[in-house]
């Protein structure tokens, strides 16, 4: 892509009027790092290339952009000048870029996204810069149960959801995986436990485990409440429950114990009741998931969103 710029007219001679896209955005990222070789790997060149581009700009310009010695690199006073006039000009070419590319791709309407969990500031992040990219497309988020993690998308209530895995659900597609956390033991304060700074999967088989209720398939039931330790000793069952809430209320009362990932222990943390780290176990992750025949380009859109910023 190219930008013609205005010719000079008269007798001066013009440096050549038509500037490569590719230069520009090389010398705001070396303006940024002020150094070839960082540049170099954030663009995926050779740091010569980084030098190409720089050079070719120049003449463009007809003057020097910066000043480079073996210590260090700089921008020149006209370089600082372009670089403020450039950034809010490139912003507004880009935005009109994705703004076209969302009108083509039909990324407009609504998006509604159920999510199970704690919607951390990193993914709430991706959520507020889904929608200032694509302003057409208004999000709306949704709390699924702890029971139900996949009811809400075959019922069609959502149009993709974030749910903890596994995700074997045969009429679903599993996006972007992220946020993969160590398994914590919710515990009374009252409990044996709470005093350990540690404990290992064997633990579980002296303790009854708090559950999920259905509708949630077995398999998934099976990985957030194990039957069985690693070494195949069965665990005790303790009672099944549909929200974490209602979870959290039982491990209180000392009526179980209950597997949670870490930013779940730190967002609901409790006085009377401790979260103490579990050894042995796989760590729990989130997957970003969809129904395979309602797929659009909304859901695309976000799950690129998602994958660009999380995994």
């Amino acid at each position: 892509m190219t930008v013609t710029a205005p010719g000079v007219t008269g007798g001066e001679r013009a440096p050549t009027s038509t500037v490569e896209i590719r230069e520009l955005e090389c010398f705001l990222i070396l303006a940024e790092e002020l150094h070839f070789g960082r540049t170099g790997e954030r663009l995926y060149v050779s740091q010569g290339r980084v030098s190409q581009l720089i050079r070719s700009l120049e003449q463009r310009i007809g003057a020097r952009l910066v000043d480079r010695t073996s210590r260090r690199v700089r921008l020149t006073p006209l370089g600082e000048d372009f670089l403020n006039a450039l950034r809010p000009a490139y912003a507004a070419l880009r935005d009109t870029v994705d703004n076209a590319r969302a009108a083509a791709l039909g990324v407009s309407g609504p998006l509604r996204i159920g999510f199970q969990g704690i919607a951390g500031y990193g993914f709430m992040d991706v959520v507020g810069e889904f929608e200032d990219r694509y302003p057409g497309c208004a999000t709306q988020i949704t709390e699924l149960p702890l029971s139900d993690p996949f009811g809400p998308l075959h019922r069609d209530e959502v149009d993709t959801a974030v749910v903890l895995l596994p995700v074997e659900e045969p009429t679903l597609v599993l996006g972007p995986v992220f946020s993969r956390q160590p398994q914590y033991l919710a515990v009374s304060r009252r409990h044996l436990f709470a005093t350990r700074t540690a404990l290992d999967a064997e633990d579980l088989a002296t303790t009854p485990v708090v559950g999920v209720a259905a509708p949630a398939p077995d398999y998934w039931r099976e990985v957030q409440a194990p039957t069985r330790t690693p070494s195949g000793i069965p665990v005790p069952q303790g009672p099944a429950v549909g929200t974490l809430q209602e979870g959290l209320s039982l491990v209180a009362a000392n009526r179980g114990v209950m597997l949670l990932c870490h930013p779940t222990t730190e967002y609901h943390h409790r006085r009377d009741v401790a979260f103490v780290p579990v050894t042995g176990l796989p760590d729990s992750a989130l997957g970003l998931v969809w129904r395979g025949d309602r797929e659009n380009a909304r859901v695309r859109a976000f799950a690129e969103a998602v994958a660009d910023a999380l995994v």
